[in-house]
């Protein structure tokens, strides 16, 4: 009952911190369909590229052995022995000539099938041993869950649905060999393979559909079994961001520092340039100190009238260059020289400060107009 209020609670999809942690222990969506589906198709291959090749050599073998079944010696003497054992060899390389392009291919199919459904993902944490994996109470619930109960069914259909294909198949290939007056060994695989090949473009058609319906409910569960509540990403989102209560006080503390700061760097700028309210930076040039303006505050909002304010207070010129202001508030650094783009503009302001200070009067320069001075 809880576990269904539970589940019924968990109405948001997964965040991507969730879909990555579930990756790194080996949870992905994975369907065994698709693994079937690519050992039939390799099967298909098998029979299509080398069983015209490696039937005459598995009917030469079997001729061989019929031809000479009446001098073959089933005996305990030593010609027995070496006649039983060169029939077992004659049929073992047979049989070898046959399997080994099954087994390579059936190799690269379970390697496709798991590069199909996504990356590759090696989980440490799915090999380590566990205690709980030995629990038979968990191993039951495994085996009588829902989800085993659908993977039994599918499997018994499946069965069912090949199993009468595969006898409705067999039925003309015994038919046709009753019709035929003639048996020819030689023809005897290839005619086989026929209709095994039949069979395995049947099955390949009902696996593909098989495997696609498969793969989306499989990856449907999965996005299901990791869905959250509306807690739980509070909870994350605090985990991964902090508790919004700790962030504010994290805030007004570098707001406090940085009020302390302009108290104190403010007082030593040669001129605070403005937006006129949005935007405030003030800036310092000591001709025997600097080789460029430097950036000593800026801000934006409050801010930059904390920075007016102590420009009044201690009697810094404050002057308006709406784009200016903007371009410096964006790209300059605190106690850092500004870009050398804006050399040329700022100079122009620095200048026609210090010949206000020298008691020079003349216009400011172009797009700047002096809001400030004592």
């Amino acid at each position: 009952m809880a576990e269904n209020e539970d589940r019924s609670n968990k109405t948001e999809e997964a965040t991507p911190k969730k879909l990555r942690e579930a990756r790194e222990k080996g949870d992905v969506p994975s369907s065994r369909e698709v693994g079937n589906l690519m050992s039939v198709l390799s099967l298909f291959l098998v029979a299509i590229l080398f069983f015209p090749q490696l039937g005459p050599v598995m009917a030469g073998v079997l001729r061989r052995i019929f031809e000479n079944a009446g001098q073959i010696r089933v005996g305990e003497d030593v010609q027995g022995i070496h006649d039983l054992g060169q029939v077992t060899m004659e049929l073992s390389g047979g049989l070898a000539t046959i399997l080994a392009p099954v087994a390579g291919t059936m190799v690269l199919a379970a390697i496709a099938a798991v590069l199909i459904q996504g990356e590759v993902v090696v989980a440490v944490e799915r090999i380590k041993p566990k205690l709980s994996k030995l629990d038979p109470i968990q191993g039951f619930k495994k085996i009588y869950s829902a989800d085993a109960l659908v993977e039994f069914a599918k499997s018994v259909g499946k069965v069912l649905v090949v199993g009468a294909i595969s006898i409705y198949i067999a039925q003309l290939s015994i038919r046709g060999l009753w019709q035929a007056e003639e048996v020819n060994p030689e023809a005897l695989l290839p005619y086989v393979g026929k209709y095994a090949s039949m069979l395995l473009i049947t099955i390949t058609i009902i696996m593909v559909a098989l495997a696609g319906v498969d793969v989306m409910w499989k990856r449907f569960q999965w996005a299901k079994k990791l869905r959250m509540s509306v807690q739980d990403i509070r909870d994350e989102h605090k985990e991964t961001e902090g508790d919004p209560l700790i962030k504010a006080k994290r805030a007004e503390q570098r707001r406090r520092r940085a009020q302390q700061r302009i108290t104190t760097t403010v007082p030593t700028a040669t001129v605070v340039l403005t937006n006129p309210t949005h935007y405030a930076v003030a800036l310092r040039y000591d001709n025997g100190k600097d080789q460029a303006p430097v950036c000593v505050a800026k801000g934006a909002d409050l801010m930059a009238g904390q920075i007016r304010k102590v420009a009044r207070d201690h009697d810094v010129p404050i002057v308006e260059n709406r784009p200016l202001a903007r371009a410096l508030h964006a790209v300059a650094e605190i106690d850092e020289e500004i870009p050398l783009e804006h050399w040329q503009a700022v100079a122009e302001i620095i200048g026609y400060v210090l010949d206000l200070e020298r008691n020079v009067n003349r216009l400011p320069p172009s797009g700047s107009s002096l809001r400030y001075w004592d």
